[in-house]
């Protein structure tokens, strides 16, 4: 299966994963789309919380961000699918 139909299939998870999960996967999609972080870190709890996770994949490529984002989803999908 490929990224983008990856991403439909996480969006679509029946149960919430928690904060920590949602994060991993926020971090590695900002990073396949935007690349490296590129704006200031919010003041708001939540989005230094998200800039926190894409801020953890920097430097990752593109196909990297992919193929990690794909494993996360393998690994989770059995949890909350």
């Amino acid at each position: 299966m490929d990224f983008d139909a990856i991403c439909e299939k996480s969006k679509a998870f029946s149960h919430k994963p928690p904060t920590e999960v949602y994060l991993e996967f926020y971090g590695l999609y900002k990073q396949v789309h935007n690349g490296d972080v590129d704006i200031e870190k919010p003041a708001d709890a939540e989005g230094a919380a998200k800039y926190e996770a894409w801020l953890s994949r920097k430097g990752l490529s593109t196909d990297a961000a992919k193929a990690a984002y794909i494993a996360l989803y393998e690994k989770y999908a059995p949890i909350y699918t």
